[in-house]
């Protein structure tokens, strides 16, 4: 027998070592590594990637950059920005760097966002989709702009909205219209409509809203998202263009739940710079995920309001939906009963102030920019600087002359009485939330109105409600369910759709953006 040498030892390890690499080499080339997406992809999927070098943010933006020229501004040309941020993969490089050094801020770290253009930014424009203010730099962030910063996220840019947030169909004379990803010949909603578009699209991760009446919930409803419109106080109005500051609010829009709460938990609380928000001491927690889980729902009444069904013929296809909807939460263990308010469309009657306080508040905001580019509304009809989609809503507010009267006052007080009559009626029957559809129609076809919104219940009332996806229409498309429930509930709410989605998995993204 040959006794092996150690020469002889070390080539054959040499030619084992070559061939295994050869080996591996070939079956790389065979079954080469599954380049990373961002689509459809959630914020935790986004960090996870991030945090095993799998990506970096630089790249991620670049993804989400890729699809909105491949998309947004070409393609279908679905028009959700009013203004791409120059600075996006600058800031994403500058958070990669942090990482590399061991400094994370938290979960949102890297993660690239969409913000409605009615929040100013310090970086671009704030023009609330209107020409006259057009180029508008205020030099500052809005509160909660502020707060997205400090926690890492990127603001990839600004999207377009109902001009001044006064509709719900989402078109400006700054942004023009836009279009609804999952049907291009409708309506986004609005007045976010353009985040609602950009997200259910996939050119960000989530994304902020505004919400007067509908304005985060409709175009949820309508782009298969979840949005929360917050207790009144829970989230800071300073550097938000106003509509009506008795019913402004801002929050996140998202295509599940928990990059909800993400965006939320990272936005919510006490600023000096809006009173309000000292409500809200209290009630808020360490994180909204705490609440979420394996919690069961045996201890919730889901209360269907049956006023808010409607019984028009037009009604009924979104009707059933939300009824199939509301059945699916109670197959995961809520009670459900029928509840009915006496007198409660009369208790909503008469309780918007929208058109009395437009005028005054966008005037006091105005005042504090000396250089911004107009500085009142008559200003603006003056110039005719708008869209004429929101010219018959401008006038009524200009005709409004006093900032305090008769009328404005009783509208206040009608307010308390539907908001004591309300909360009694679900306290005395144990009603955790109230469910209805956030819409009552589909999306309508771009150029005609939209019919159907429930929104006002929520902004008369103060109380949160949440809209869920509830399903699709035959002709594909998304249909919302909004759940209200008592006074700083928003675990509550979260809770009920973190069960729902998880019971359901509601997300389809749409197909004209693949």
């Amino acid at each position: 027998m040959m006794t092996a040498t150690p020469r002889l030892i070390v080539s054959i390890a040499a030619a084992l070592a070559l061939a295994a690499i050869s080996l591996h080499a070939q079956r790389s080339a065979a079954t080469p590594p599954t380049p990373f997406s961002v689509v459809e992809k959630s914020i935790i999927e986004l960090k996870n990637a991030m945090e095993t070098k799998r990506v970096t943010s630089r790249q991620i933006v670049e993804q989400y950059l890729e699809r909105i020229k491949a998309y947004d501004q070409a393609g279908p040309a679905i028009n959700a920005f009013i203004t791409i941020n120059p600075r996006a993969l600058q800031v994403a490089d500058t958070l990669d760097r942090e990482r590399r050094a061991g400094k994370v801020r938290g979960p949102l770290h890297g993660i690239p966002i969409v913000i409605k253009d009615n929040y100013a930014t310090a970086d671009m424009p704030t023009t609330a989709g209107s020409l006259a203010l057009e180029g508008f730099q205020t030099g500052r962030d809005a509160f909660m702009v502020k707060k997205l910063r400090d926690a890492g996220a990127i603001m990839i840019g600004k999207t377009n909205l109902h001009e001044l947030a006064y509709g719900i169909t989402s078109i400006s004379s700054m942004g023009g219209q836009t279009k609804n990803p999952y049907d291009l010949t409708r309506n986004p909603g609005g007045s976010s409509g353009g985040t609602g578009a950009a997200v259910a699209a996939n050119f960000a991760a989530a994304g902020m809203g505004t919400d007067t009446c509908g304005s985060i919930r409709n175009p949820s409803s309508e782009n298969n998202l979840f949005g929360l419109r917050g207790t009144l106080g829970l989230s800071s109005r300073d550097g938000i263009v106003p509509l009506s500051h008795t019913q402004d609010i801002g929050g996140p829009l998202a295509r599940t739940v928990t990059d909800l709460i993400l965006m939320l938990d990272a936005t919510v609380g006490f600023d000096p710079g809006d009173p309000l928000t000292a409500n809200s001491k209290g009630h808020i927690p360490k994180t909204y995920l705490s609440g979420v889980g394996d919690s069961s729902l045996q201890d919730v009444h889901i209360g269907m309001l049956t006023a808010n069904f409607g019984n028009a013929l037009q009604d009924a296809e979104v009707a059933d939906i939300v009824r199939r909807a509301i059945e699916r939460l109670r197959s995961i263990g809520a009670r459900v009963s029928e509840v009915t308010i006496p007198g409660f469309d009369e208790l909503l009657q008469g309780s918007s102030v929208l058109n009395a306080e437009f005028k005054f508040d966008l005037l006091d905001f105005l005042a504090k920019y000396p250089k911004a580019p107009v500085h009142s509304l008559s200003e603006i009809l003056d110039k005719g600087l708008y869209s004429s989609a929101i010219d018959g809503n401008l006038r009524r507010s200009e005709a409004v002359e006093a900032r305090e009267t008769e009328a404005y006052r009783a509208s206040l007080g009608k307010r308390e009485i539907a908001r004591q009559r309300i909360v009694a009626a679900m306290v005395s029957q144990g009603i955790t939330a109230l469910a209805y559809p956030t819409l009552r129609r589909k999306p309508a076809l771009i150029g005609e109105a939209q019919a159907g919104s429930n929104c006002q219940l929520s902004p008369t009332t103060g109380l949160p409600a949440i809209s869920v996806p509830a399903g699709f229409t035959t002709d594909g498309l998304p249909v919302g369910m909004d759940l209200l429930g008592g006074e700083f509930s928003e675990q509550t709410l979260l809770r009920i759709a973190f069960s729902y989605e998880r019971e359901v998995h509601p997300r389809r993204p749409p197909s004209a953006t693949p």
